[in-house]
Parts: C-alpha cells; structure tokens; sequence
C-alpha cells in the first residue's frame, strides 16, 4: 500500500490560508469598473446582480510546486495527442467531421483538477472551457488586504498581459489555418447567447476583438448562412468564429450552416469538433489513465509520471454492471459526451433507477477524487466550500489558473459566497 507522502511547507501554508484566512480581497467596486470598461459599457449592472454568484470575494491558495504539477500534467497529455497511436485510437471512435481538421489548436483549452492528499487528480478536459475573461477581469479587481496577502499577490503584475496573452492565441489560431494578416470580423457563436449564464463574457470577448480592430458579433449559432463562400452573421462574411457551442461535433440541423462552413474550410473555427475528439471526449481519459497502454506506445517516463495524476476511468458496459456497482461508492459516473456537469452521478449516490439508464450505455466511470475545501465567512458564520482548479491553456501553455467554489455535487454558481476565484501561489 502507498503511503502518502508529507505535504511541503508551502503545500501546509497553503492548506492553512485555505482553512483561517477570510480575507476579502476583492474589490467589488474594481471588478465593476472593469467588467464596464472591458465590455465597452454594454455590461449593465442589472446583468452582474442577476448572477450573484458569479464572483466569490475569497481567493483560493495553491503551492506552486502543485501548480507545476499540474502544468507537467497538461503538457504530457498534449504530448501523447500528438502520437499516431494515440490519434488512430480517437480517429476510431470519433465522429467523421473530427477528421477535418485545418491547423487550429483549440483556444481555451480547460483542464479542471481537484487537489488530493497525493497531489492534484485531472477530473476532466473542456475544449470551450468558459470563465477565462472573466477571470482576467477578476484578477485585476485583486487587492491586498494585509502584509502577510501581499506575498501572495503579484500587485504590480501588467494588467494587459491577459489581453495580449488572448490576442496572440486568437491570432496564432488564424496563421494556422493558413491565413495571412488578422481577421476583420468574428462571430462569438452559442446556442441562443443571450440566455447563457456566462452572456457576459460573450461581451466582454467582443469588446477584446474590437479593442485589437477586429469588429465582433455575438451571434445565436442557428442564425448563421453560408452561400457557399462565406459563412454570414446578419448578411455579413465572418472570417473566424470563437466556438461556445456544446454542440461539439455540430450535429445539430440547426448549425448546418456552421459546419459546412467549417467543412469547406470556408471559416476559421476555433475550437472544432477535432480538437474536443483529441481531448475533451471523456472516453479519452480511459487511455490516458491507462500507464501499460501509454508505455506501450513509448511515452516516456516523465510523462507516465505526470499522468498519474489523471483519475483511473473505465467504460460502463452492461457486462460490467455487476463489479462496477460493487465499487460504486468509490467512483463518479459521467456521460462520455456531456458537459457542465449534466447527468453525472456520484456513486455514493445512485439509485437502481438510475444506475439502470447508465449501464445502457454512453457512460464512463471514473476513480472518485472528492474536491479540495475554502473555509468563507458568510454574515459572520464560517462555511465550506467545494473548490476545483482550473488551468486555462493554450498549446501547452497556461494562460490563467482560477478556481471554482461551490457546493453541491458539481460547480454551479449558485452557491452564495461561491463561484470564481482568483487562485494565489504561496
């Protein structure tokens, strides 16, 4: 049996701050102003009040020793993405638009981590991970409210370095599809945008293309045409098109538009079904979690290492249902395809009902890592709170690290004293 190892000094101050620190270090006022400014005043504050879970007023600490854990974690999955094996494994189950693929990385790729006594445990990937501008926002309305905070805050940090960190991925993305210049229009696209809880950032992403001349449009994915040329938003051509849509391999009759665009190579789609079948199927997390197979492919030993940090996952099958139900209460059961935390269960919590509809198919069962937890003070009571870390990356590369707080059995945003949070490196 391993035993686990001793935390290190910084990975016990950070586990104390996280339990008896209940400094506010947002200022509410900041984030405000900014969330105007970055959205060129279309962000009302009726819009913030609806959500008042969005933004939570408390940081989350991290070692940064488990930071570089993670970081080493993101890159040797990226780096096993790029074996053919690996690619002739996903090709095979992958929907046929995923093979179109036309030079795009994927912007805003989500890996989302819990942090256990054996180091942080990869619960997930997302390839149209949302959050990041608003938490860009969110680190800059930061301040310190104590001597002991300023060692965790980097208060002269360049409150443009996300900016141009965004600006240069969107660019690259559009080089890579072998295009010359920059775009001069691009469509933020969802399934009817407006209803989104995370509506505000679309704003705040349309404020950032036109703040680099870029003229932007936030658009509901069903009113896109395409004349065979161009793919059009309001009659007008769109060069690029920033993907929010759930609808990951554009199945949807109503995005016939989009995908044949996308499919002539008419528009520059990021990210695209390719990259969510490389990545974000949860079915991939079988062999990503599988150290013989990836060994057997020559993935090198570093590599191994950092994968021990993916969660063991395995395919629900009817002729598994018996010794799967067995473990149950040590595993999480997730749709290979879902999102958002629909329709996941945890084990601990299925009924036969239930757990019926899951051994149809379509499911994976996963190790179960319970989340970390930030102590919050709410109207002078001390509270819990669930917390998730979330590496904002692009081809490798962290962008923004931010956390999620809440309660429940999955991040939701409805849980007062929760929702983002800066995350702070001690």
């Amino acid at each position: 049996m391993t035993s686990t190892p001793p935390p290190s000094f910084a990975q016990s101050v950070a586990e104390a701050l996280n339990k008896e620190c209940f400094c506010i270090t947002l200022d509410r006022p900041a984030l405000h102003d900014a969330l105007l400014k970055d959205s060129g005043n279309t962000i009302s504050q009726d819009l913030i009040d609806a959500r008042p879970n969005l933004f939570s007023n408390a940081p989350m600490f991290l070692s940064a020793e488990l930071l570089a854990q993670m970081h080493s974690t993101v890159r040797a999955i990226e780096s096993v993405a790029r074996l053919p094996m690996y690619r002739e494994y996903i090709a095979a189950q992958s929907p046929a638009i995923a093979q179109h693929q036309f030079g795009p990385l994927g912007v805003f790729m989500g890996y989302d981590f819990h942090l256990s006594a054996n180091g942080p445990r990869l619960i997930e990937i997302n390839t149209n991970a949302g959050g990041a501008f608003l938490n860009a926002a969110l680190a800059n309305a930061q301040r310190a409210c104590c001597i002991e905070m300023e060692t965790c805050m980097d208060l002269n940090d360049d409150n443009d370095k996300f900016d141009s960190a965004f600006w240069n991925m969107f660019l690259n993305e559009w080089r890579l599809a072998g295009r010359s210049g920059a775009p001069t229009r691009v469509a933020i696209v969802d399934e009817k945008p407006e209803e989104q809880y995370l509506y505000p950032e679309f704003q705040l992403a349309r404020d950032f293309f036109e703040r680099h001349a870029v003229e932007a449009v936030i658009v509901d994915a069903m009113a896109l045409e395409y004349d065979g040329t161009h793919l059009l938003a309001s009659g007008k051509p769109v060069d690029m098109v920033y993907n929010r849509l759930v609808d990951f391999a554009l199945d949807n009759p109503a995005h016939t538009a989009l995908r044949q665009a996308y499919m002539d190579n008419a528009v520059v789609l990021t990210p695209h079904p390719g990259v969510h079948a490389l990545f974000a199927d949860k079915r991939n997390l079988i062999v990503l979690s599988d150290r013989d197979l990836l060994a057997s492919w020559g993935v090198d030993e570093a590599s191994l290492t950092a994968l021990g940090n993916v969660l063991k996952t395995e395919v629900v099958t009817p002729e598994k249902a018996e010794q799967l139900w067995a473990r149950r209460k040590q595993l999480f059961f997730k749709p290979a395809a879902g999102y958002g935390g629909k329709a996941v269960y945890r084990g601990d919590k299925l009924t036969r009902g239930t757990w019926e509809e899951i051994i149809k198919g379509g499911y994976v069962a996963q190790e179960f890592a319970p989340p970390s937890e930030r102590m919050i003070e709410i109207d002078g009571n001390k509270e819990a709170r669930k917390a998730d870390i979330r590496l904002y990356t692009y081809d490798g590369n962290i962008l923004l690290t931010a956390a999620r707080l809440y309660q429940g059995q999955t991040t939701n945003f409805r849980t007062p004293g929760g929702g983002f949070a800066p995350v702070f490196s001690v």
